[in-house]
């Protein structure tokens, strides 16, 4: 009986693989056992379908990275921005600082400049004044006491209670 079974079973199979074969040039021995499948991926479009939801969840993902990308590129140019900007008040504040520097320099310079003119110009015998220019060194000459400022020679006095300088030969 079991081979019977077994030759009943043979028989079904092949008369099943005979009537379900098909004649394709590409199988290698020239028959296989359906058809081939014509499916397109992506297709179709219907809102349940796999392809369909992938599909969407991949333009979603694209959509916010591009859009991620697009911000993060805008504030790093609006971060390189601000650094320049504060680069420039920077640069102004040193420029600003330099030329006032520059400014007492030339003060002090003019005033130095008057000091030296008032003190190599001789002042007419007579000339009083009520204080010494600066760099005046106390001289004597002949036990009586002078401020030698320059080229000129002072000599202390009084005029109505007050100390005054008068430019003396000595």
């Amino acid at each position: 009986m079991n081979r019977h079974m077994k030759a009943c079973a043979l028989a079904a199979v092949a008369t099943l693989l005979l009537f379900g074969a098909e004649y394709s040039p590409d199988a290698p021995l020239g028959l296989t056992l359906g058809q081939d499948a014509m499916a397109i991926v992506g297709a179709p479009l219907t809102p349940v379908s796999v392809a369909g939801v992938a599909r969407r969840t991949t333009r979603r993902v694209v959509a916010v990275e591009a859009t991620t990308a697009a911000t993060a590129g805008a504030q790093q140019q609006q971060a390189a921005a601000q650094k320049q900007q504060q680069t420039a008040q920077q640069q102004q504040a040193v420029a600003q600082q330099q030329a006032a520097t520059a400014d007492q320099q030339a003060a002090v310079a003019k005033q130095q400049q008057a000091v030296a003119h008032q003190q190599a110009a001789a002042a007419a015998p007579g000339h009083t004044m009520t204080a010494l220019p600066p760099g005046c060194a106390p001289t004597s000459k002949g036990g009586v006491e002078y401020q030698k400022c320059g080229n000129t020679y002072y000599r202390a006095g009084f005029q109505a209670n007050n100390l005054v300088y008068v430019a003396v030969q000595p």
